[in-house]
């Protein structure tokens, strides 16, 4: 499976890459907090892929967005807890589906990120 700048798949009980901690604008750590950008890449323009990855994302509880891109791919955008990520990006490679995921996905590229303070709810773009 393809991973960004070779990162394995989120696992929230190995840990997340060193350097992803933050201070939130209340003085303390958001180490449970993380960031990833998730390409998905296959038949998912045009099926509802979009909208299913949002109700899936509002249920674990992550913000964010999903949006087409120009080569076919959906990139998705997400923060929260890493179990959470980590269960998104399972739920995105599950073959076959259990939760009626539309389309089909051929592979997942993750690449962490920074944590944005910014950011509520979860929106298809």
């Amino acid at each position: 499976m393809p991973y960004a700048a070779g990162l394995a798949p989120l696992d929230p009980s190995v840990g997340w890459p060193a350097g992803l901690v933050c201070m939130s604008a209340y003085g303390g750590f958001m180490s449970d907090l993380h960031r990833a950008t998730l390409f998905v890449r296959g038949r998912v323009q045009g099926v509802g892929f979009r909208w299913w990855v949002r109700a899936r994302a509002l249920e674990l509880g992550l913000v964010g967005h999903a949006r087409n891109t120009a080569d076919g791919r959906v990139e998705v955008v997400a923060q929260g807890p890493a179990a959470a990520l980590a269960r998104l990006e399972e739920l995105l490679r599950e073959e076959p589906t259990t939760t009626g995921r539309p389309g089909l996905v051929d592979s997942v590229v993750v690449q962490p990120g920074t944590l944005r303070e910014d950011l509520t709810g979860f929106v298809e773009r």
